[in-house]
């Protein structure tokens, strides 16, 4: 636990290179400037195939130890080297993108129901999911590069994909779908989708920039069905997340999630690198909506950031850890 306290305290004086110039129909860089640095992007990316797909190692509670893919480090690896072509224009750049976005097309699922999505195949045994599971995490990381790789081709099954990638959205987990808490109107997007809500809420966060890249990109000129459908998912998100953000506020640090399954903590802190993350994410969607609740909280959460926080915060994440069985 020392070992953990010591490398998050690495992170108070990192900064996250936010993207505030987010309302143009051109996708350019994504709304973090995320680089080529696979550790970095994620810890457990640990290789490639020989097509440049990053291959992730298990959670550290899964007895099987394998390399398998999983979409939403793809995803967030895709987008930084298609940042990386955006710094140099770069040719082989270019088609590394277009390489793991049509990975993107060759690994979806697809139903007349459910739309088009991707399936983890590791399990997550904190949720107690052990099946294929569904992730709106990883529908936003497919619309994002999706709708990049649509605009740099023109290739249109690119663009029938992203469309096909909102449909669970709109759907609750006990229909297929990857949203919670939509009858009481404070829909949240499920990173992790078992049994109960889990309410991961940096992954619901990284859901609503992925919606907004479908309704930046898909004009309604281009396709006015697809259009308002995912304005109406990213507002009904949005207005979600100021309802439910509340309750991951601990007072003086940040839930890590809001999880119903029977057994696990009420209280799971986040780390310091999550709480400067979603406080960014937080940042990002004051520009996107104009809402200044959002900078608020922001500076709220930045405000949390003191030593007598960070230790009471690890006494109760050391708690949680042992509680899961993941320390």
């Amino acid at each position: 636990m020392a070992g953990k306290l010591w490398n998050d305290l690495r992170a108070l004086n990192r900064s996250i290179p936010a993207n505030l110039s987010v309302q143009e129909a051109s996708l350019g860089y994504y709304y973090i400037r995320f680089r080529e640095e696979p550790r970095k992007l994620n810890r457990l990316i640990a290789g490639f195939d020989e097509q440049g797909i990053p291959l992730n190692t298990t959670y550290i509670d899964v007895e099987e130890k394998r390399l398998h893919y999983y979409p939403i480090s793809i995803g967030q690896f895709a987008l930084a080297v298609f940042h990386s072509w955006l710094d140099t224009g770069s040719t082989e750049k270019k088609a590394h993108f277009l390489r793991i976005a049509d990975w993107f097309c060759q690994n979806r699922t697809e139903s007349d129901i459910l739309g088009a999505y991707w399936l983890t195949d590791v399990p997550k045994p904190e949720y107690g999911v052990a099946a294929p599971w569904k992730s709106a995490f990883a529908q936003s990381r497919g619309l994002s590069v999706l709708l990049r790789a649509w605009q740099l081709t023109g290739g249109e099954e690119y663009l029938r994909l992203a469309k096909g990638a909102l449909v669970l959205f709109g759907l609750d987990i006990s229909r297929g779908g990857v949203s919670v808490d939509r009858a009481s109107g404070q829909t949240f997007y499920e990173e992790y989708v078992a049994a109960a809500p889990t309410r991961v809420l940096d992954g619901h966060l990284f859901s609503l920039f992925g919606l907004n890249d479908a309704v930046r990109a898909i004009s309604s000129d281009i396709d006015a069905e697809a259009h308002a459908l995912a304005k109406v998912r990213f507002e009904e998100g949005v207005e979600g997340l100021k309802a439910q953000l509340p309750g991951f506020d601990m007072g003086f640090w940040l839930r890590f999630n809001r999880c119903d399954l029977p057994g696990y903590p009420q209280d799971d802190p986040c780390t310091i690198g999550y709480l400067k993350l979603v406080a960014a994410q937080l940042d990002i969607l004051n520009a996107i909506t104009g809402d200044d609740f959002f900078h608020r909280y922001a500076m709220k959460l930045e405000a949390y950031l003191r030593p007598a926080n960070v230790l009471r915060m690890y006494r109760f994440k050391a708690t949680a850890l042992k509680k899961l069985n993941r320390l």
